[in-house]
């Protein structure tokens, strides 16, 4: 019941509840072949998206301290030039950005250069987490610029605390990691949509062969199949023939699973982070 009382609690049990109930239902009406290719397509998606939470809060926190011990150097040149290649990733949008990585590791491997699953995944996710980064970074210096303007910093480094302990203690793991993690769990939703938008487009515009040997099964190339177009197509046809909704169910089953758990997802991610910085008043 407690887990009830907030709202970020009640959407992670919605969304864990729907794709249970969405799992049963396909298990009993979606033939296997089909079947296999969603689970395959949910795991990897979300696989690769706690990768890149992962990824980015990594490269996130060191660049943290990368600007920070900069910005203390009486000579500041190298710090204005990982500002300028931080600005530089900033500048291009993500889903560019992650799209020209993408097609880089497709021709890795077509080249047989990576073979390894384990491998595709991590190059993928670290890809997807260059161009995110810069916003977990920015939180992180914002909150560290913020109490360094604040009385306790001046009187912890008077004590002699060293000035990496008030950074990763003080400041970033006891006063800021709820804000971090509320960060985390929009870069969630960041990585889902644009891994989603990113394998649409290239499962769209590369020919079947070269789709089926270059990345792995996700919800966004499933969406770009031909069984799934079909199946969403047949949404639109419901709306001139109403008594056609009951077949989207049983004969549409895989399109309108893939776009469910897209769109449903992304919906409760959203609210679990409203939910999440509501409740701690963030």
């Amino acid at each position: 019941m407690h887990l009830l009382r907030n709202k970020d609690s009640r959407w992670i049990i919605i969304w864990i509840t729907a794709i249970i109930i969405a799992g049963l239902w396909d298990f009993a009406n979606l033939n296997r072949p089909a079947l296999i290719k969603v689970a395959a397509g949910f795991c990897n998606t979300l696989i690769i998206a706690l990768l890149v939470v992962t990824f980015t809060l990594f490269f996130g926190w060191f660049l943290t301290l990368l600007f920070n011990y900069l910005a203390m150097r009486s000579n500041r040149t190298f710090y204005y030039i990982a500002t300028f290649f931080l600005n530089l990733i900033r500048s291009i949008p993500q889903i560019v950005g992650i799209l020209f990585a993408y097609v880089g590791v497709t021709l890795l491997v077509q080249n047989d250069i990576v073979t390894s699953r384990i491998v595709l995944f991590l190059i993928m996710s670290f890809c997807m987490s260059l161009f995110i980064v810069p916003e977990v970074a920015d939180l992180m210096r914002d909150r560290i610029e913020h109490f360094k303007r604040l009385d306790f910093y001046s009187a912890m480094r008077v004590c002699g605390i060293p000035e990496r302990r008030i950074i990763n203690f003080d400041i970033l793991w006891k006063n800021s990691r709820l804000h971090i993690l509320n960060k985390l769990i929009a870069v969630l939703g960041y990585a889902v949509f644009l891994q989603c938008s990113v394998d649409f487009i290239i499962s769209v515009g590369l020919s079947t062969d070269v789709n089926e040997t270059s990345l792995p099964a996700t919800l966004g190339g499933l969406l770009a199949t031909i069984d799934s177009k079909q199946d969403i197509l047949a949404v639109g046809y419901t709306l001139t023939h109403p008594d056609y909704i009951g077949h989207l169910f049983f004969e549409h089953l895989q399109g309108m699973t893939v776009a469910f758990l897209i769109v449903f997802s992304l919906f409760c991610i959203y609210n679990i982070a409203n939910g999440y910085a509501e409740r701690h008043r963030l």
